[in-house]
Formats: C-alpha cells, sequence, structure tokens
C-alpha cells in the first residue's frame, strides 16, 4: 500500500476547497488526502498543543492503546482519551478492528498563508 499523506489547509471559502478536494480524489494516482479548517482560530482550537503531542507520538509507531499513548506523552489516560476522540473525529487517527489506534499518515503538511487585510 502507498504511503498516506495529509495536507491540511485553512480557507473560509469551503466551497473551493471541496471542489478542490474532488479534483484530487478524480486523480488517477493517489494525491494524498486533505483537512481543511475555516480559519486559523478554528484550527488552533482544535489541534491544540497536547493533540499534536499524541499525534506525534502515534505516527509510525503502529496500533497503539490509549494507555500506551498516554505513557507516551506523559498525560492522564482520561485526558488522552478525551483528545483521541476528538483526533479520530478529525481522522488524524483511525481506530483499528483490534480497538487499538494508529496515525495513518507518514507525513503530514500544513498550508497556511496570511497576509495583511
Amino acid at each position: 500500500m502507498t504511503d498516506r499523506y495529509l495536507t491540511i489547509t485553512m480557507q473560509s471559502d469551503w466551497k473551493g476547497a471541496l471542489r478542490a478536494m474532488a479534483k484530487v480524489a478524480n486523480a488517477d494516482t493517489y494525491q494524498g488526502e486533505v483537512l481543511n479548517f475555516e480559519s486559523p482560530g478554528h484550527f488552533f482550537g482544535q489541534l491544540t498543543e497536547k493533540r499534536w503531542e499524541i499525534v506525534r507520538a502515534a505516527q509510525g509507531k503502529g496500533e497503539l492503546s490509549v494507555r500506551e499513548l498516554a505513557r507516551a506523552v506523559g498525560r492522564d489516560v482520561k485526558r488522552v482519551h478525551e483528545d483521541v476522540v476528538i483526533l479520530a473525529e478529525l481522522g488524524l487517527l483511525e481506530r483499528t478492528e483490534g480497538g487499538g489506534l494508529i496515525c495513518p499518515y507518514s507525513s503530514m503538511h500544513i498550508d497556511m498563508y496570511m497576509k495583511a487585510a
């Protein structure tokens, strides 16, 4: 299987982002996956520093339990579980058939552009 990779974008024009994703989906070869946020505020509200730490701890490690992730990041299992639920909803972590978690992406890119109003 091909390595999966993710591009995280920030576009307030959700229709434009959807059109761009449709072009990628219709390509003959794998073009990666896209996760779009409407604003930097929404991005930073969902992907906090502690959640990024969980993603980085899971990336490339194969299947892990919530307890193993909590140990890896030095945090309480309950709080890590709460963050894992959000990360799974966003698609940054995936549940396995065995009940564990994996980070399916070998690489991630954040595409953020800011300019003066």
